[in-house]
């Protein structure tokens, strides 16, 4: 593509240098610009692009994209004054909108993101439309699975993926977008044709600041809608029952569709008559002037809001609510969602990814009202990451579990013993061991399991690894707690 057609998508202050020239490739990270590429120079938390404009021209970049003004005879400077917005409106363009050839599906919030999209590609898919799907799990791209490196990908990775999905035969695409994706402007200038909010607890606020500045990196997705073309008719898919929810629903533009969902009589697409068992969950749907039997082979309250979601927002993308509804009886089990380990004992093991309180809260609450014997946890928290919710964890489980085991989750560059103990503030009760390596407390938790408990590892999910200061380890708590089933002989006291 000619730097000329590049150059008319991005505001610019100042070119040095000249601008006929080609462009085969646009690059962010200097070790991967290739020959005649166009690398964009990014201020990031641990290091600045800016530091690696002459590693970049020596690769083969002949124009580089910056924020202040850099002179090299084998390369054009153009400076601009947000390289982040820029690398985001130059790649839509060089990869030709992909977003416009597809019925495109955002999911934000805290809790829920995951198996929303998930379902919405799995009723997409059963009405006969190929649908892509990008979030924390993998990326699936047609046939293709790619593990994924990030909730939502920086802008070039994110405009490649949706260019490949649309030329893999896909019709739509499911999304999680995350919060920190919002900040950074990695979805800038992506049209949606839904978008859906899920929910908001606390969460990230190592990078927020505040839950204000947090709710508001949430609000952008929805500020967008009402800054698209003409091309598409957005619609906003806000969840009522949650307060950061309604919130959202006076801050959007009257210009824009809202559906809302919830349990509440006001809600568009409202659930009652919830009932819940090992092999999933029942309620009624109430939308469109008629009423449904939902089944869905997930557990807990909260996929009941999950599927409301999924439903409204399959709806919008084209597919017939009595369809989606008979498809939602045969969803899939979403990795490391409330995942059962098969144990063929007296007692149930479960693998989540809850990592927030609120998300852990839930679980808990859900598994309670299955009407275990006891409920036993494994849980711990990231490091370098949210600290004030560390005790604010222990406390959801002194309050809601019977017997907790507090181990390791991913503590990076944190002592995992130091994160340990600030979980263990939360607690007020003696109902607690610490065992700071991972597979040795799932394995504990599994030992004193007796009949009718319920046992649950949660924080990690569908993880398949464990970050510690200066190395990774593969590790899946479901792949453990298998190994820690075989291990230990049907024996009850």
């Amino acid at each position: 593509m000619q730097l000329k057609t590049l150059l008319a998508a991005i505001p610019v202050r100042e070119i040095i240098g000249p601008v006929g020239r080609a462009v085969e490739s646009i690059a962010y990270d200097s070790r991967r610009v290739q020959r005649d590429g166009l690398f964009v120079a990014l201020r990031g938390e641990k290091s600045d692009g800016h530091d690696f404009i002459g590693q970049a021209v020596e690769k083969g970049a002949t124009v580089i994209v910056a924020e202040r003004a850099e002179k090299h005879p084998r390369a054009t400077c153009v400076v601009v004054e947000n390289t982040r917005g820029a690398l985001a409106d130059l790649s839509t363009r060089f990869y030709n909108f992909p977003a416009r050839k597809l019925k495109l599906a955002a999911v934000t919030g805290t809790n829920g993101k995951t198996t929303t999209t998930f379902l919405i590609k799995h009723i997409c898919e059963k009405a006969g439309m190929r649908c892509g799907l990008l979030g924390t799990v993998r990326y699936e791209i047609g046939e293709r699975v790619l593990p994924a490196a990030r909730t939502t990908p920086e802008s070039l990775d994110l405009q490649e993926l949706l260019a490949q999905i649309a030329n893999a035969g896909c019709r739509a695409a499911a999304m999680e977008v995350s919060s920190h994706a919002l900040a950074q402007e990695r979805t800038r200038g992506i049209e949606w044709d839904v978008a859906v909010f899920t929910n908001l607890t606390q969460d990230h606020l190592d990078y927020h600041g505040t839950m204000e500045n947090y709710f508001e990196a949430k609000a952008k997705l929805f500020k967008q809608l009402q800054l698209q073309g003409k091309k598409k008719k957005p619609l906003a898919i806000i969840n009522i029952d949650d307060r950061y929810g309604r919130r959202l629903l006076e801050k959007i533009d009257k210009k824009v569709s809202v559906v809302s969902f919830g349990m509440g009589a006001l809600a568009d697409f409202r659930a009652s008559n919830y009932r819940m068992e090992f092999g999933g969950t029942s309620y009624q749907l109430d939308a469109r002037g008629k009423s449904y039997l939902i089944r869905v082979p997930l557990i807990g309250r909260f996929n009941v809001a999950n599927s409301l979601a999924a439903l409204a927002a399959a709806n919008a993308l084209g597919v017939g609510l009595r369809e989606a509804v008979i498809s939602l009886a045969k969803s899939p089990q979403v990795p490391g969602r409330l995942e059962m380990v098969p144990a063929k004992r007296q007692f149930q093991v479960f693998v989540d990814y809850a990592h927030t309180p609120d998300a852990l809260l839930n679980v808990l609450k859900t598994l309670r009202e299955l009407g275990p014997r006891r409920l036993i946890v494994v849980f711990g928290c990231g490091g370098n990451r949210d600290r004030e919710k560390r005790p604010l964890m222990g406390q959801v489980v002194d309050q809601n579990a019977d017997y907790a085991v507090i181990t390791s989750d991913n503590p990076r560059k944190e002592d995992p013993d130091k994160i340990i103990a600030e979980i263990e503030n939360g607690f007020r009760g003696n109902h607690f061991e610490k065992i700071t390596d991972r597979a040795s407390a799932i394995s504990r938790a599994i030992e004193i399991a007796q009949p009718r408990d319920s046992v649950l590892i949660a924080g990690k999910g569908h993880e398949n690894y464990q970050q510690f200061s200066d190395h990774t380890v593969p590790f899946e708590d479901i792949q453990v707690a298998r190994r820690a089933l075989e291990n230990h002989p049907v024996e009850f006291k």
